[in-house]
């Protein structure tokens, strides 16, 4: 495998964290709640004092612009999610489990068990099926969107992460604890190869270049970033962020030209040119950004931000912990920063069909956070089991399902 390493142009202006870190598929032991408190609902003046910056506003029409996400606008949900029911998913790390949700609602209309370790739950290329990633019980379940309940499973060693590739044929199991990549034939589910990463340590995430010859992974325990051929799995070249860099989510700007990736030990979002060959800038968010979310009409990307560094996480969250940043992809600049009232740990998720709704687990205070995305405003916030992870909102647009949490082209 070739590797050639670039060193980051712009530094994020947070120095990293010297103490040592905890993996982050290893979820902090939190208590897990034995009853089923009510559903808050925040009031608006509360939330409005909370928030800093100018209210970014979500269009639901169709984007004006020509982005990589115009077919994901509302007006773009495919005959192949009609008779999904308008759910959310909440897998929960320490209990094992999947949290469904009524998006309409807000109740928790189902609960059940999935194994040990629960990470994702993830679209199928095709948007007929959702698999949660069991990742120390070395499968992925299969939930049906018609009806929210899980079904059988199939056995894949180690899945952190589920992505497919733009054509449908190939399913990517990214395997953190193994270093590594495989990938399956969607449909049998035969292994076909396997990409080893190292010395790239924990590979998580990745989202695939405009033309989808490339995609590109981020490595959480090294501070690197993979830059992997499509057809072939081959490793072309490798990016250094920074001195105790930990690169998570990965997403394609919607001109195409660009990517982000969050660094949760620096508080920026760094930015990587087109061709994934240099880190060309950096924008300061908040403490701790993890995952990253277009909007519904391809014109913001919201960046969640858990509020702590990796050797702080075994608490709940205290006052002014946690925010949502929003930037403007056109300047790269923050435009507005979501506060939770009395603290959260937004981490992972994704906005609603309607482009109305951010919906994001609150993953070290057993809780999912649902934000008004025209005011900033926090909507809900609803109790789960202890460690919520990656939550997924279904159905969704779009033509098919790239995979993680909210990848949709």
């Amino acid at each position: 495998m070739l590797f050639s390493a670039a060193i980051a142009l712009s530094a994020c202006s947070n120095a990293a964290a010297t103490n040592p870190t905890i993996p982050d598929s290893a979820s902090p032991a939190v208590t897990q709640q034995t009853s089923e408190p009510a559903i808050t609902v925040p009031g608006p003046k509360t939330d409005t004092a909370q928030r800093s910056g100018p209210p970014a506003t979500e269009s639901t029409a169709q984007p004006a612009l020509d982005t990589v996400y115009n077919h994901t606008a509302p007006t773009d949900m495919s005959p192949a999610v009609a008779n999904a029911r308008p759910l959310v998913y909440v897998p929960s790390n320490d209990d094992g489990s999947v949290t469904v949700i009524d998006q309409a609602t807000l109740q928790v209309v189902a609960h059940y068990h999935v194994g040990k370790l629960v990470q994702h739950v993830v679209a199928d290329w095709d948007m007929k099926t959702l698999y949660a990633t069991v990742s120390d019980s070395n499968a992925l379940v299969r939930i049906d969107p018609t009806t929210g309940q899980r079904t059988t499973s199939i056995k894949v060693a180690a899945p952190y992460n589920l992505y497919f590739t733009p054509d449908g044929t190939t399913a990517l199991v990214v395997a953190e604890r193994l270093d590594r990549i495989d990938y399956y034939d969607r449909t049998t589910w035969k292994k076909v190869r396997s990409t080893p990463t190292k010395p790239c340590r924990g590979v998580n995430h990745v989202d695939w270049s405009a033309d989808g010859s490339f995609f590109l992974a981020a490595c959480e325990f090294s501070g690197d970033l993979l830059k992997i051929e499509t057809a072939t799995g081959a490793i072309l070249s490798s990016i250094h962020l920074a001195e105790g860099a930990m690169p998570q989510d990965v997403r394609l700007a919607p001109d195409g030209t660009k990517f982000y990736t969050a660094d949760m030990e620096h508080g920026c979002v760094w930015i990587v040119d087109g061709a994934a060959t240099q880190v060309i800038g950096s924008i300061e968010t908040g403490v701790g950004p993890h995952g990253i979310y277009p909007s519904r009409d391809g014109r913001l990307m919201y960046v969640t931000n858990r509020g702590r560094l990796m050797h702080d996480v075994r608490r709940r969250s205290h006052d002014g912990d946690g925010s949502i940043s929003v930037i403007d992809p056109t300047t790269d600049t923050v435009t507005a920063t979501w506060q939770i009232p009395g603290g959260g740990s937004p981490d992972m998720g994704g906005v609603s069909a309607d482009g109305t709704k951010l919906w994001v687990s609150g993953r070290y205070d057993a809780e999912v956070y649902v934000f008004d995305t025209t005011t900033g405003d926090l909507a809900a916030r609803i109790p789960v089991p202890a460690g919520p992870h990656g939550l997924n909102v279904f159905p969704q647009p779009g033509r098919y399902s790239l995979g993680h949490t909210d990848s949709y082209r």
